[in-house]
């Protein structure tokens, strides 16, 4: 429980700049109180006037993040409460997706399940080399349902199924920008963040109409995603009581 306390997400706001930053002690997973912050803190700056770009990072060295909460996932009794907890990933990504705003993804590590949702659905993800992929769900009995039509749009139905199919197997960050999830690649954390700054610090002084009406057309087509992304979280809601995943995620813990 102490973990959990000290899990944060927090805003800063500098110069039209708004920088979203999560933690979780445990490789930045992603808890119920996480995500539903995290959705606030997106819907917050999206409808914040002064706010021209959005910079989407988590705190530390080591992951980016680490998906669904193992902890969280295994304490679900029910098909409601899988639903309400898979639905936490879907908001977060739709929160991204109607938000005005261009929204910049710094990607600094390991992505994994839900953390390559998040890095899907920013509109122009910038990641250093060693910031690995995988999408985990099949291994678990479940499957990236809620973020895989974010994932999809970014590289295609052909990588999607490879990322959920091979479940274990990790795709390195020049894999993930071939393919399109990440924009640009830096062998350094010093060039991606300078990358950060410099396009940051350009759109701030960009037109924010005109970054409105581009994103619209960069997100056309995905309108009925409010309700996808539920139907979506209620397969992986009905999943995740399986005695397959629960026995599945009790050897993740203890690999």
């Amino acid at each position: 429980m102490s973990q959990e306390i000290n899990a944060y997400v927090k805003s800063e706001f500098h110069n039209g700049i708004t920088t979203i930053e999560f933690f979780h002690p445990r490789s930045n997973s992603l808890p119920a109180r996480i995500l539903e912050e995290l959705a606030q803190a997106v819907h917050s700056a999206g409808n914040d006037i002064e706010t021209k770009v959005i910079v989407l990072r988590s705190a530390g060295e080591k992951a980016f993040c680490a998906g669904a909460s193992f902890e969280e996932l295994t304490a679900i009794k029910n098909e409601e409460q899988g639903i309400a907890f898979f639905s936490g990933f879907a908001n977060v990504i739709n929160a991204l997706r109607t938000c005005p705003q261009l929204v910049i993804g710094r990607i600094h590590g390991k992505c994994v399940g839900g953390g390559v949702g998040l890095a899907a659905a920013v509109d122009y993800a910038i990641a250093v080399e060693g910031a690995d992929i995988r999408l985990s769900e099949l291994a678990l009995g479940i499957g990236p349902f809620v973020v895989g039509p974010a994932v999809e749009r970014k590289v295609g139905k052909s990588a999607f199924a490879q990322l959920s199919i091979d479940a274990s197997m990790w795709r390195n960050g020049d894999w993930a920008r071939r393919k399109g999830l990440f924009a640009e690649l830096h062998p350094t954390v010093e060039g991606m963040d300078e990358s950060i700054a410099r396009l940051s610090y350009t759109l701030s002084h960009s037109s924010p109409r005109a970054m409105a009406e581009l994103k619209k057309t960069l997100w056309e087509g995905t309108d009925h995603w409010d309700k996808l992304l539920i139907e979506r979280a209620a397969i992986s809601g009905r999943l995740v009581l399986s005695d397959f995943t629960r026995q599945a995620i009790e050897k993740f813990k203890t690999a």
